[in-house]
């Protein structure tokens, strides 16, 4: 009866309106009072969930992305990877996408990528004769490549998620490969459509203008080297890192590039809070849900009703897949990886399959799940910042979906995509 408690009152909750992570906290309180136990335990969770040393690292990593995101970092990567890759058929679409990779690893955030990248992409596209929905589900689907390469703070939810077992610097280096290989497949979608509609491209500004534009967004692109190489060669830890990247946006922003004014620095600051508040509220109280599940043992009870399914890795893989794809369209993505890893970690594990490849299955999965309705977060900013009517996208989103299937069905059944540089670093 229990179980009906918990997930009865978190769904009736959800379905009604209610946020995220009031939804999470009032189902766990529901089901401990109605299992007799003192409901101060709840709380005594929800502290014990964002009391955690490791989680120092997201705020600061989501402040270091606001100062990149006000500080014009993303028109130096846009013009960047519109001098590369403008030049081909489609070339915005294709410069969207580079784009994303450029500033995904320096945000981490998706929502950060859809909202800086589509609002200078998508209305110059619309300029040169580009449909909006096409420059609107590019934009959408491509910002998922932030949640991939690093540093991406959901990478860090998952390793404390998963006891912190997992090494953090692993996951990092794990997410780099499926992300520029979700870009090349995206690009080749971008540029298929482009054909089939005619959209045209852009003049090759020559080598020596590139090589310009490089430089010039080298100071930006320089903070990933500073957070990948640190964390993996253990000169400083994730949290260190984070830190490290806010002084070094700081530096960036007021004197290479001279771009951070003082209400621009404001308005970073004052985005920075209100996005950490939300995000470690969902944490505190996605932990008390985790900590129901444990005690009703939950993910023992889903090993064993994975295997009356069936002994077959690759159907269980499968079968978790369309899980995780479903529970992505009706959740954000922080709760989902506090919920999701203490349930399905352990079942991959009894079938075989690398903690770490996993951790970016997951949040591939949930990265999805972003771009799709009802209540996909980053699809809501790409249709905002596009204008145009969230069901007018999706009708003609397929094609950039299909590339994000591709990717997740390859890194699902070829653990090297994921485990190859993280084994490599290593030696």
């Amino acid at each position: 009866m229990e179980y009906w408690v918990l997930f009865g009152t978190f769904s009736v909750l959800l379905v009604v309106g209610a946020p995220v992570a009031f939804s999470l906290g009032i189902s766990s309180l529901a089901t401990v009072m109605y299992l007799g136990m003192p409901p101060l335990i709840v709380f005594q969770r929800m502290a014990s969930g964002m009391n955690v040393f490791a989680l120092m690292a997201i705020p600061f990593f989501i402040y270091a992305g606001e100062l990149m995101l006000h500080g014009a970092i993303a028109e130096r990567l846009v013009r960047l990877a519109a001098g590369l890759v403008g030049h081909r058929k489609g070339g915005l679409g294709l410069v969207n996408v580079m784009a994303s990779v450029f500033f995904g690893g320096v945000s981490g955030s998706a929502v950060a990528d859809a909202s800086a990248v589509g609002s200078i992409m998508i209305p110059q596209m619309e300029k040169r004769g580009y449909d909006k929905d096409y420059s609107v589900n590019i934009t959408v689907t491509a910002a998922i490549i932030a949640l991939l390469i690093p540093p991406s703070h959901n990478m860090i939810i998952y390793s404390i998620s998963a006891g912190g077992t997992i090494s953090i610097a692993d996951l990092f280096t794990a997410g780099i490969l499926p992300g520029l290989l979700l870009a090349i497949l995206l690009m080749l979608a971008a540029y298929y459509v482009a054909r089939r509609k005619g959209y045209p491209a852009e003049p090759f500004p020559g080598a020596k203008r590139v090589i310009a534009l490089f430089l010039s967004a080298l100071p930006g692109l320089f903070l990933v080297l500073i957070i990948v190489g640190g964390v993996r060669s253990g000169i400083f830890t994730a949290t260190e890192s984070s830190m490290i990247a806010v002084v070094y946006a700081l530096l960036i922003t007021l004197l290479a590039y001279r771009s951070l004014t003082w209400p621009t620095f404001t308005k970073a600051t004052v985005g920075a809070v209100k996005t950490t508040a939300m995000v470690l509220l969902v944490i505190g109280a996605a932990s008390s849900f985790g900590w129901l599940l444990a005690l009703m043992q939950v993910p023992q009870a889903m090993i064993v009703a994975m295997k009356s399914i069936s002994d077959e890795p690759l159907v269980i893989f499968l079968l978790l897949n369309f899980i995780l794809l479903f529970l992505g369209c009706f959740m954000d993505m922080a709760p989902l990886i506090i919920i999701c890893t203490p349930i399905f970690l352990p079942v991959v594990k009894a079938f075989g399959m690398d903690p770490v490849q996993f951790g970016v299955i997951l949040v591939l999965n949930l990265g999805i799940g972003l771009c799709t309705p009802p209540v996909g977060s980053v699809l809501f900013v790409g249709c905002a910042v596009g204008e145009i009517p969230i069901m007018k996208a999706v009708r003609t989103i397929w094609p950039f979906y299909g590339a994000c299937f591709v990717t997740l069905l390859l890194v699902t059944y070829i653990p090297e995509i994921s485990l190859f540089l993280p084994r490599l670093l290593s030696q």
